[in-house]
C-alpha cells in the first residue's frame, strides 16, 4: 500500500479547502439518522453511528446538529433510505464507484445515469468496478510536535488493534486496517489518546489509471464533482492517477 501517504495528504487538503459545508452536513445527518435507526442511539454499541458521529465532528458539524440528526433517528420522520451501490466507467476508462443513501432508488440511477453518459462514461452493472477497489479503515491522526513519538512502541500497539500499515509524514500518523477491524482500530486509537481527524471507512483502488490529457481529466473530475454534489450520493470513488505535470498544468 505504498504511496497511500499522498492520498491522505490529497483528502486533508481537500476537506479543509471543500467549501460545500452546507451539502456536506446535510449527507452527515443523513447518515447519523440511518445509522440511529438501524442501530440505536448509543454510540458504544453502535459503530455505524459511532464513525458518523466521528466523522461529523472532523467536518465540524455543531454539537446541537449531531443531537439533532440522533433524535431525528429515534423518531418516527426518519425517513424510509436504501442504501445502494452505482458503479461505473468515466472517460479514458477510469473506474467510479458512488455509494447512496436514498429514499428514491429511480430518481437515484436516472440522475447518476445522465451524469454518467454527459460526461462521456457509462453506468455499469453490480459488481462491474467493486473488485478493483479494497475496503479499508483509514485513520489520519495529527502528532504533537512537542511530545516525541516513540514510533517502535506505538506500532506494536497499533498492530495490536489491527493496523495493516502505519505511515508517519508531515506530523500525521495515519493507520490502515482491514473493514473487520474498524471498529477495534477505533478504539484502540482511543485508548492512546490519539488526536484523530479523520477515521473512514474507504475504498481503497489496487490499481491507478493514469490520464496524460488535461481536458480528459477536467471531465473525469467534473463528473466526480457532479456526483458528490447529488443529494442521494453519499461517497465517490475512483481510481484516477494524476502525474505532477498534469496537475501543475490544471492548476
Amino acid at each position: 500500500m505504498a504511496g497511500h501517504n499522498k492520498w491522505s495528504q490529497i483528502k486533508r487538503k481537500k476537506g479543509a479547502l471543500d467549501a460545500k459545508r452546507s451539502k456536506i452536513f446535510t449527507k452527515l445527518i443523513k447518515e447519523i439518522t440511518v445509522a440511529v435507526k438501524i442501530g440505536g442511539a448509543d454510540p458504544d454499541a453502535n459503530p455505524r453511528l459511532r464513525l458518523a458521529i466521528q466523522l461529523s465532528k472532523s467536518a465540524n458539524m455543531p454539537k446541537e446538529n449531531i443531537e439533532r440528526a440522533v433524535k431525528k433517528g429515534e423518531g418516527n420522520d426518519a425517513g424510509d433510505y436504501t442504501e445502494v451501490n452505482y458503479e461505473g466507467y468515466g472517460p479514458s476508462g477510469v473506474a467510479v464507484f458512488a455509494e447512496c443513501l436514498t429514499d428514491n432508488i429511480n430518481r437515484t440511477v436516472q440522475n447518476l445515469r445522465t451524469l454518467f453518459n454527459k460526461s462521456g462514461g457509462s453506468l455499469g452493472t453490480s459488481g462491474s468496478v467493486e473488485y478493483l477497489f479494497d475496503r479499508k479503515g483509514i485513520f489520519v491522526a495529527k502528532l504533537n510536535p512537542e511530545e516525541p513519538v516513540k514510533e517502535d512502541e506505538l506500532l506494536l500497539e497499533l498492530a495490536d488493534g489491527g493496523a495493516e500499515e502505519v505511515e508517519f509524514e508531515d506530523g500525521y500518523l495515519t493507520i490502515y486496517s482491514a473493514m473487520e477491524d474498524f471498529g477495534a482500530m477505533q478504539k484502540k486509537a482511543e485508548e492512546l489518546h490519539l488526536d484523530l481527524e479523520s477515521a473512514e471507512l474507504q475504498r481503497l483502488p489496487q490499481t491507478t489509471v493514469k490520464v496524460e490529457d488535461p481536458e480528459a481529466v477536467k471531465k473525469i473530475l467534473k463528473l466526480i464533482d457532479a456526483l458528490e454534489d447529488d443529494d442521494d450520493v453519499q461517497q465517490v470513488y475512483h481510481n484516477l492517477e494524476l502525474s505532477g505535470e498534469v496537475l501543475a498544468e490544471l492548476g
